[in-house]
């Protein structure tokens, strides 16, 4: 399975050598059955890659690595491709239109399940980050509560003084709060 981001193709799954392969070489080119799948979201079935003219120069290093057809169907997502599933195979004429009629359907719950997956890898990292911000938020929060006790200066004062350091020694400011919060000592005059 070929997925796109981005412009960029990478292979997201694959079962044997001959097929990471094939995709690699591909990926090589610039083109190829897979990737021309997944970006024109068009079906290409290919029946005999010795005699294959559309990607010459792929076909024929493909049967070096064993391939002999091929069927690539696009991952259609909402009007759009987000790649393709490739089927190899050491035989011509591997494949015939029930397997591209099967395989369009497959694509369809597939495409579905990559798009949930990484909704749900980008909500996992927004938490994430939601985590350290409010762990940074607590820590600049107290490196100001600490200045505001030892200089009798306000909350924006405090503030300044923390965002002036950070500058000065070219340190996150979450990193300067961190080391007053620490060691009791402002970055930079110790």
């Amino acid at each position: 399975m070929t997925l796109i981001s981005g412009g960029k193709p990478h292979t997201a799954a694959y079962r044997g050598q001959m097929a990471r392969d094939s995709e690699e070489l591909q990926f090589e080119r610039g083109h190829g059955p897979c990737l021309d799948a997944g970006r024109a979201r068009l079906v290409f079935l290919i029946s005999d890659m010795r005699s294959e003219t559309r990607w010459s120069d792929y076909a024929a290093m493909a049967v070096d690595r064993g391939v002999h057809s091929s069927l690539s169907i696009p991952l259609p997502f909402q009007g759009a491709s987000i790649g393709a599933i490739n089927h190899y195979a050491t035989r011509p004429a591997a494949f015939d239109e029930d397997d591209v009629a099967l395989g369009e359907e497959l694509a369809d719950f597939v495409a579905v399940a990559v798009v949930n997956a990484r909704h749900s890898h980008q909500s996992a990292q927004d938490a994430a980050n939601m985590r350290r911000a409010m762990e940074s938020r607590s820590t600049i929060e107290q490196a100001k509560g600490i200045l505001m006790e030892r200089h009798k200066v306000t909350a924006d004062m405090a503030f300044t003084v923390l965002t002036h350091a950070s500058q000065r020694n070219n340190v996150e400011l979450r990193d300067v709060a961190d080391h007053l919060v620490q060691t009791g000592q402002l970055l930079g005059r110790e």
